[in-house]
């Protein structure tokens, strides 16, 4: 492994704990139940493992759900996004909490281009998150930088009063 690519995987490890989880813009995403807060963070572990073993990273299932939820809370959506919606659900709930989601409102598959959109929210949510956290890195880089430079030039001696 180089040294590129083991920064990278503690990264995203560091990630799954500390990355934000992303909801619709609106002001819903304080409504989101603790117990798929920690299936989140179980499904990124999950997700970390399936990458060492080759697989590309995306966002899990659980952080599309916590997306569409926000989302439907904010906004109607089209027929295509609430069958969407109704599947990731369906999957999330019922690995998780272990009870079924009502027969009359169940989604068992999706059409490819409802799957296309949802795993193209999937890797949106993954570049995004991780995006996030490369900024909020560089800041604290930039922000260490600038406290040893002060803190060397308070040290420094003045070698000239003018």
């Amino acid at each position: 492994m180089n040294r590129p690519t083991i920064e990278k995987g503690i990264s995203d490890i560091v990630g799954v704990f500390t990355d934000p989880i992303l909801v619709f813009p609106g002001g819903w995403g304080d409504t989101l139940p603790e117990w798929l807060k920690n299936a989140i963070t179980m499904e990124r572990l999950a997700m970390n493992m399936k990458a060492l073993k080759g697989e590309e990273m995306t966002g899990t299932d659980a952080e599309a759900c916590a997306y569409l939820y926000t989302a439907c809370l904010t906004q109607p959506v089209d027929h295509d996004w609430g069958q969407i919606y109704l599947y990731i659900a369906g999957k999330v709930y019922s690995r998780w909490k272990k009870n079924e989601i009502p027969e009359d409102i169940q989604v068992e598959s999706l059409r490819d281009d409802q799957m296309a959109e949802l795993n193209r929210l999937k890797e949106w949510i993954y570049r995004k998150r991780t995006q996030i956290r490369l900024e909020r890195d560089r800041a604290e880089r930039r922000q260490v930088k600038q406290e040893e430079a002060t803190k060397r030039k308070a040290e420094q001696p003045a070698l000239f009063d003018l």
